[in-house]
Order: structure tokens, then sequence, then C-alpha cells
């Protein structure tokens, strides 16, 4: 028999951790290939998690809520397996035989050595964390332990998770904040003063440097709670949402275009085309689609809106990944990712536009389907939004809001005048990081867009 270690796989481009759910087997149970295990939960996506193997689960290395980083090792699994060959068993046996006991003397005194060492720098560590009478997941007890960080210190630290569970980013956050303290100490100078004396006297005493002024620690603020008021805690998906939201605009300067669209063309040729598409395809033929057409063009167009930027670096992404914001029953968002977008007709956008919503919408995506995307696309006319400043989901550098179409009166330009019409107009905001994207590329990219819509031809076959 030999076993199998099932590990947490890459959940998306910027997942590094993901937080264990449910379990869906216990130790003992017998599992099937591609049999889910247990289900984990991320920002972007909740999913199950599949055995590689079959045999049976012999460890479960993690706690429901504990949060695991990609590449741990979240269970054991035993497999039928073939046994070692008894002739090269017993050779090592022999080889082994062979070493006496005063060779082998020397490493074994090293070694255990090096064992006692090790043991008495972390029994402590471990004997005072199992005392801990609060809640620390194992992730939150590794950095305490490679930062230096007592159980009393820890005990300190306000926690922003469920029921005041001290999370990853508390305590990162707490040794940021411990670091800059101890690099202010370490930069206030010594000041020297003149001792009270005769004038040729020269001597001098260095003074004791001021105490650097603390920074008061932020807890959160307490609200008061009126009779009546219902107190609802924040989802778990909730909370990684506003950590990401929160995260984003202090990362990309923010800065948004807008433009208004005249999409009368394209709205006739939909009402003319939609039920024959429905009747030949078994699909429905909605906007999104042919949206996330014209801004796959504008894409191929403008590659530099295709890019993410890692420190001093850009990044310009090969393949065309456009993600799509989609609501879910619970309010929250999801953004599965069509990837190379450029290379699909009409039809087969409108096909990968539905099942991925119908999917989301079901809680069924797979973590593949929301990760690599290089730009995303929400629709806040669904809702009846006029325009939107839409955040930028990282490490991307744009995001496109499309509003609402509306029938308006405008202004028609023809040969033989000017005259007033009934038009379906809609606005595009595109909002991106001004770090990399200047106004003048920003505002082109939204353009091109525009004229592709605007620009649609009503005898298109497809």
């Amino acid at each position: 028999m030999s076993k199998f270690e099932l590990k947490l796989p890459q959940m998306g481009e910027s997942v590094a951790e993901a937080t264990l759910t449910t379990w869906l087997k216990e130790v003992g149970d017998t599992i099937d290939l591609d049999e889910a295990v247990f289900e984990i939960a991320t920002d972007k996506v909740d999913s199950e998690v599949p055995s590689e193997v079959e045999g049976t689960l012999v460890e479960r290395r993690f706690q429901v809520d504990d949060v695991i980083k990609v590449g741990e090792v979240v269970a054991v699994i035993e497999i039928e397996g073939e046994t070692t060959d008894t002739s090269q068993s017993d050779s090592a046996d022999n080889a082994v035989e062979n070493i006496t006991e005063a060779e082998a003397a020397p490493a074994v005194a090293v070694l255990e050595k090096e064992v006692a060492a090790v043991r008495e720098r972390t029994t402590g560590l471990k004997q005072e964390f199992s005392e801990a009478k609060r809640f620390y997941s194992p992730l939150v007890k590794n950095i305490a332990q490679k930062e230096g960080i007592s159980l009393e210190e820890l005990d300190t630290i306000p926690g922003t998770g469920n029921e005041g569970r001290v999370t990853k980013n508390d305590i990162l956050g707490y040794v940021a904040s411990k670091m800059d303290t101890q690099q202010e100490k370490a930069k206030v100078p010594e000041v020297p003063k003149q001792v009270a004396g005769t004038a040729s006297d020269t001597s001098v005493l260095t003074e004791k440097p001021m105490e650097p002024k603390k920074e008061p620690q932020q807890n959160p603020v307490n609200l008061s709670v009126a009779q009546g008021d219902e107190v609802i805690p924040l989802s778990r998906m909730g909370k990684l949402i506003a950590h990401h939201m929160i995260e984003s605009v202090s990362t990309s300067a923010h800065v948004q275009s807008f433009i208004e669209v005249d999409v009368t063309n394209l709205v006739n040729w939909r009402n003319k085309i939609k039920q024959s598409f429905e009747s030949r395809e078994g699909e429905k033929l909605t906007f999104t689609p042919i949206f996330l057409e014209a801004v796959a063009v504008a894409l191929k167009k403008h590659p530099m809106i295709n890019i993410s930027l890692q420190g001093d670096k850009v990044i310009k992404k090969k393949n065309i990944n456009i993600g799509m914001a989609a609501a879910l029953p619970d309010g929250n968002l999801i953004v599965p990712v069509i990837k190379n977008a450029d290379q699909l007709n009409m039809v087969g956008m409108a096909k990968a536009v539905n099942d991925l919503a119908t999917r989301a919408r079901n809680n069924a995506l797979k973590p593949d389907e929301i990760k690599d995307g290089t730009y995303t696309v929400t629709n806040v006319g669904t809702f009846g939004s006029v325009f939107g400043t839409p955040i930028i989901n990282q490490p991307q550098v744009g995001i496109l809001a499309l509003g609402a179409i509306r029938k308006m009166p405008a202004v028609i330009e023809t040969p033989e005048g000017d005259f007033i019409g009934v038009r379906s107009k809609m606005f595009l905001s595109h909002s991106y990081d001004h770090r990399v994207v200047n106004g003048a590329l920003g505002g082109m990219f939204i353009k091109t867009i525009a004229q592709y819509l605007e620009e649609w031809d009503m005898n298109r076959e497809i």
C-alpha cells in the first residue's frame, strides 16, 4: 500500500489561499477517482476539490474554517499499489547490516544533537499555543511562530474574522505595524546638548532620544445599535470582496472615461434575428455577447489595455480573456472568464456567456473558469443604471460598465438637413489604472468600442 497527498490546487491567478468550508468524506471512507473530498471557498468562488486517485481517506490535516495555502497537503489517501520487490528489500537490509555500529555512531550523535536543538526551539511555542483560550488557525499560528509573536502578544491583536477570530490579514498588518514602529525608533537621531558652564567648555552630553509617537491602534468603530436594529454579520465572501475592493482602490489610480453610444442599428438587428437564432441554436441571444465581441476587438487593437502591472514591470498578455461580472442570488458577485474571447464567433460567444452565467447562479463554476482574466465587463444596465464607476478587478488595469439602453430624442444629421428622431442610446463607462494607462489610450479604447457598436451591419448573418 502507498499513500497519496491531496493538495490544495491553484484556484486563480491572484488566489494564494482558501478557506476549508466542508469535509465531504470521513476518515476511513472509500474515495473514487474524481470524487469530491472537501469544499473550499475563496473571494472568487466556492468549489469542490476532487481526488486524483482511488483509495481510502486515512488522514485529514485541516479543520473546517481553517485557512489553507495553495500547495499545502489537505488530506492523505491510501491507495493500493505494488509492494516493494523482496529481493531489493533483502539486499538493502544486507547493506545496512554491513555498516558497523562504530561507523554509524558519529552520524547518529550529530543527528540526535540537531533533533534535540530543534525540539528545544519549538516545544515551548507549541505548548504555549496549545494553552490558548482563543481560536487561532494553523496559518495564524505559523506566522506568529515565524515572527516570534508570543501567545500573550497574539491575544492583544483585534480580530476581524468570524466571531472576532484573528485572520491572516490581521496578523500580517500587526507585524507590518510593529516593523514600522521599530524602524521609526531606529531613525530618531541623537540630540547633542551642550553642558552649562563657561564659554570655553566644549564638552557635550548625549541626550536620551525622544520616544517616537505611537500610532493609535485602529480598532473597528463601535456603532450604537438602537432598539429594533438588526445586526447582520458579513458573509465570508462578503468580507473577502470588501477587502479586495479596498485593496484595489488603494493599489490602482482609478480614472474614468464616459461615452454615449447610439446602438439603434444593433437593437433593431437583434430584434430581427433573435427568434430564429434561438430556434436554430437553442440559445438566447442577449446583448452581452455582442458587447463582449466589441471589447475583444478593441483589446486586440489596443493591446496595452490587456496588461498587468507587476512592480515596475508591465506584463503584456498574449491571450484576451474577458471576465463578465455575474450577480449571485445572495447579492454577491462572481466573475467567470471567457478564455480567448477574440477567437470566438457570435454563436460561440453567446453559448459561452449563457453557460457561464447559468452555472455562476447555480454555484457550479470550476476553479479554472474564474482565473486568468485580462479585462472585465460589468452590466450595470441590468438594474436600470445609466452609467457607473466600477472598481478594477486586480491585477487587471481596466473594467467596462455597460449602461442601460434607453430610447432618447436625438439630433439626426442627413444630407437634407438635421432633424429630431427617437434613437436607442446607452453610456459606456471605462475605469482604468492611470499608473499605466494614460487618458489618450483610455479614451481611444472606449471610442473604438463605441464605433464598432454604432457601425453595426444591419444585414449581418450568424
